[in-house]
């Protein structure tokens, strides 16, 4: 079987002989048939991914067939399309027994804590499979994406009128966007470069946008809000600098969620986090529900995910791709491979 293995930092290698995932119980075999690439894979191939050890196959944006499955409880069979959940949860810690699988004590994420999908076939709990028969294969494997920023928005409780801050548009970004479009809120984007806020304002529908760069964010904030500021701020950006100013930019009485992750320390100031009562959340991953939202959404046209995705590349070419997609002058907003 054909895999391709980030064996160091900066080396990928393509395999030829990886040996065949085996059926066993409460198992199915699913053939890979796109493989998303996140931050995740960039920061891994570049060292920069906390709780990372190599050699490791990436790859935990996947959609694919069915091809081998025993009987279930799920309604799943042979040839179905699928997605497939890659937070493999142990079911047994608070978090777990709570429903919050996705902040699982014990959390093994498919292509980061364990191998992943960059390869033509692999073994996947049922429990964590998706049927996705309405979707497009591309659709299915940028159900967990979107997820991500579905699980940020029902964490934050944002209703029909509630203005909302994005900080950050990339992929994770834009979805939280999306999603809180779909809710209802009126979404302001924040980030540096003008041609992703344009796409914002084009893909995310974001009512307005900000240039953090800008001298007078917080003042134009003000402005946009008749001096309220938004009742939700999502930081997607991964930057300690962005998250330490994020708490200036919330109401009174609202809520700072941290969508993005930082490898380190984050100071603020304690009066201006007590005067707001501010709340502040961490959003990590994403539960059944919120996949089975993204898929609900998805089935509607809801989201032109052929805008979305900006690169693709034959699984073969993988390699020689991925290096073009780390570089800003690509543009990549999500790039896809096709097995």
């Amino acid at each position: 079987m054909k895999g391709i293995v980030c064996e160091q930092i900066e080396s990928f290698r393509m395999s030829v002989d990886l040996p065949e995932p085996e059926l066993t119980e409460g198992h199915a075999i699913i053939g890979i048939r796109r493989i998303g690439i996140c931050g995740t894979d960039y920061h891994a191939f570049k060292g920069n991914q906390p709780f990372f050890h190599y050699p490791r196959i990436l790859g935990h944006e996947l959609s694919g067939v069915i091809e081998q499955i025993g009987k279930n409880d799920e309604g799943l069979v042979i040839g179905d399309r699928v997605a497939i959940i890659p937070y493999m949860h142990c079911g047994k810690c608070l978090a777990c027994r709570r429903g919050k699988t996705n902040c699982c004590k014990d959390m093994q994420v498919l292509g980061v804590h364990q191998d992943g999908g960059m390869r033509e076939r692999i073994s996947v709990p049922i429990s964590h499979i998706l049927k996705a028969n309405g979707l497009t294969l591309d659709e299915a494997a940028i159900v967990e994406p979107l997820a991500i920023g579905a699980h940020a928005v029902r964490r934050s409780e944002v209703s029909e009128s509630d203005t909302v801050l994005v900080i950050g548009s990339g992929p994770i970004g834009l979805g939280v966007m999306a999603f809180a479009k779909y809710a209802g809120a009126r979404v302001i984007a924040m980030d540096i470069n003008e041609e992703r806020l344009a796409f914002c304002r084009s893909w995310a529908k974001a009512d307005q946008t900000i240039n953090a760069l800008d001298s007078d964010v917080k003042q134009r904030l003000s402005e946009m809000t008749n001096g309220d500021f938004p009742v939700a701020v999502f930081d997607a950006t991964g930057n300690a600098t962005s998250m330490a100013k994020s708490f200036e930019l919330v109401a009174h009485g609202g809520k700072l969620i941290f969508v993005g992750l930082v490898k380190g320390d984050i100071a603020f100031s304690d009066p201006e986090f007590h005067k707001r009562e501010l709340t502040l959340m961490g959003s990590r991953n994403a539960t059944v529900s919120d996949f089975d939202h993204v898929m609900d959404v998805l089935g509607k046209s809801v989201l032109d995910i052929s805008q979305f995705i900006t690169h693709r590349a034959a699984f073969d070419e993988m390699i020689d791709s991925f290096g073009t997609w780390l570089m800003p002058e690509s543009k990549v907003i999500k790039a896809i491979v096709e097995v």
